[in-house]
């Protein structure tokens, strides 16, 4: 059985959702979960599946130094359709391998994923943004002034009307999730 296919089936047996594996230097294992739910993946979930992945790898005789085992974090990558269809409607940040219109980072809202055989190209996704929702974006970042109007400048050359991205896996280096953090506590 192959290493990668090994992680994978451990994880997945223990009910939770295999996101990557990685080998880095001197032998660390790095292996990123996630829960299908919307619930967070917390230290005893890490530990539950390090305790399990030990087992198997020492069953297996492979070989790793050290096991780390956490969660895609706040800005997780999005790298299979599944996680294009369960993180639609979110904020992302695509960065194509080559310039579209002289810009490789696009920002905006991903779209709803056809499901397979409904219309709409196989592995082709979009993003969706206004000047609106980038301004938005950008209150909503940590540390940014909530009572400044958008920048001028850069922000003021974006058409006004809505824009959409349409790319492929092949097409994009990379998706991954803007984090939306709040600081301010609870509202009531």
């Amino acid at each position: 059985m192959q290493q990668a296919q090994l992680i994978e089936d451990t994880v997945r047996g223990l009910g939770y959702q295999f996101v990557e594996a990685n080998w880095a230097a001197a032998g660390l294992l790095r292996v990123t979960i996630d829960r299908s739910d919307d619930a967070s993946v917390t230290v005893e979930d890490c530990e539950r599946v390090s305790r399990q992945l030990q087992y198997a790898l020492e069953v297996e005789g492979l070989d790793y130094k050290r096991l780390e085992v956490s969660s895609p974090g706040l800005d997780r990558l999005l790298r299979t359709p599944e996680d294009m269809r369960r993180f639609a409607g979110q904020a992302v940040d695509v960065t194509l391998r080559l310039p579209f219109q002289g810009r490789k980072k696009y920002r905006g809202i991903l779209q709803g994923v056809p499901a397979e055989g409904e219309g709409g190209l196989e592995g082709s996704y979009s993003i969706a943004w206004d000047e609106a929702l980038l301004a938005g974006l950008e209150r909503r970042r940590p540390g940014a002034n909530k009572n400044k109007p958008a920048a001028a400048g850069r922000r003021a050359t974006l058409a006004q009307e809505p824009q959409e991205l349409r790319f492929s896996m092949a097409e994009a280096r990379e998706v991954r999730l803007v984090p939306l953090l709040d600081f301010r506590g609870r509202k009531s």
